[in-house]
């Protein structure tokens, strides 16, 4: 997220800054521990074409050292399904159980905030990592999804990790 609150920049660009990716400001160690506790990853449709459309573009761009299945939770599965993903229609609390299953013991990484939001809503989340970049975007998608009732969140913690801040939170309920 940049600064000012933005997990993408108009249009859904990651614009990081020229040519920087997520992980040229993360520590390499702490990218890829996130990556290897995450045992399955349920995207939002829209954060899953800007993903396809990135690394159509430039393959280094989504270089995420995880391995494991994906789900694309969305009302309208593509009629070509990209390889190695799994596309979920329906209620978002069945399309988490099927993820939580996947994953095992390891995490389940959501990314997309409409996704997030919603399973923040039905209290579905454990815990909010958030990397914060820094960086200014002025303008592009909101961390949070529009209608999201407010959240208590309680901090975890807070760390530095090569020139983002890695920030943990868990929603009270």
């Amino acid at each position: 997220m940049s600064l000012d609150g933005f997990i993408a920049a108009p249009g859904h660009a990651m614009d990081w800054g020229g040519d920087r990716r997520l992980a040229d400001f993360v520590d390499a160690e702490d990218f890829r521990g996130v990556a290897a506790a995450t045992g399955a990853m349920l995207v939002g449709r829209r954060t899953s074409d800007v993903g396809a459309r990135m690394a159509a573009e430039d393959p280094a761009s989504v270089d995420y050292p995880f391995a494991g299945p994906v789900f694309v939770l969305t009302h309208r599965p593509p009629e070509a399904p990209a390889p190695g993903v799994t596309y979920l229609s329906g209620d978002i609390g069945d399309a988490v159980a099927t993820a939580r299953h996947a994953a095992g013991s390891r995490n389940v990484e959501v990314l997309g905030a409409d996704v997030a939001g919603q399973c923040l809503m039905r209290g579905l989340v454990d815990e909010i990592l958030v990397y914060v970049l820094p960086v200014l975007l002025g303008a592009g998608v909101p961390f949070s999804a529009p209608g999201l009732p407010r959240i208590d969140l309680e901090p975890l913690s807070t760390a530095r990790s090569g020139d983002a801040t890695l920030m943990r939170f868990r929603p009270l309920t």
